[in-house]
């Protein structure tokens, strides 16, 4: 059994995926991108990079990233986006972490970068993810196809440095992630039997942008923070009501 595999899940991730990778190799004992039908050069350049590629079609994240765990044989697993990088730093926490682990999953933070600027408000910092995790005994809810959530068996720790998440390079891919995270919160939505009402189309991007620029400080990224805080809640609190009403959606 291998003490810890890297895991990335990778569509049309091309421009990402070997500084990715990069940040991986020669610390970790393999490397496994998990493409799910990328149509660019992604899978080659995994390959070149020191990656084992698989292939497996998308049906959820939750789903993508449960099928990685059941098929490897590891004791830890760390998954990390084809847009993120670990740092030397963290790279050295999480050795000496493995080396005496004192828990069964470990949140890590994240410092992201959307289109050139370094958020420090809005939830996109510290952004702890769990993304450090012991295979055996964790599993993915499958109820969360999007924003999924892993459940450890045993306790959950912090780890202190941050991996780098360049999240959007663009308001445009910012706007095309968007659609799709409004689709699946709608598909949840339908699952659980929620029927929108008209106070939701108000009520629900009202409560998204007091979260985002009061609760979670996005007022602190000014102007930036403002305009992430009204698309949010545009994409968030409006659209996904929006398509449960005019029937886009139906329970999965």
């Amino acid at each position: 059994m291998e003490r810890l595999v890297a895991v990335i899940l990778t569509k049309n991730e091309a421009a990402h995926i070997s500084a990715c990778i990069e940040s991986l190799v020669g610390w970790t004992d393999a490397v496994v991108v998990w493409d799910s039908g990328s149509t660019d050069a992604t899978p080659q350049l995994a390959y070149l990079a020191g990656a084992q590629v698989i292939e497996r079609p998308f049906d959820s994240y939750a789903a993508q990233r449960q099928a990685a765990l059941d098929s490897l044989n590891a004791e830890w697993v760390l998954f990390i986006d084809a847009d993120e990088r670990v740092t030397p730093a963290l790279r050295d926490e999480i050795t000496q972490t493995l080396a005496d682990p004192q828990a069964a999953g470990y949140w890590i933070p994240r410092r992201n970068v959307i289109v050139g600027k370094e958020m420090r408000g809005g939830g996109f910092y510290p952004d702890y993810q769990l993304r450090l995790i012991r295979r055996a005994g964790a599993r993915y809810v499958a109820e969360r196809a999007v924003h999924e959530v892993v459940v450890v068996d045993g306790p959950e720790a912090q780890l202190r440095e941050p991996l780098l998440h360049y999240n959007y390079g663009s308001w445009r891919q910012f706007h095309a992630k968007q659609h799709g995270y409004a689709r699946f919160e709608a598909e949840i939505l339908a699952t659980r039997g929620i029927r929108p009402r008209p106070h939701n189309f108000v009520l629900q991007p009202l409560r998204e942008f007091r979260r985002r620029y009061i609760s979670l400080g996005g007022y602190r990224d000014g102007l930036h923070g403002l305009r992430l805080a009204l698309l949010l809640a545009w994409y968030y609190g409006f659209v996904p009501y929006w398509d449960l009403w005019r029937g886009h959606v139906t329970a999965t």
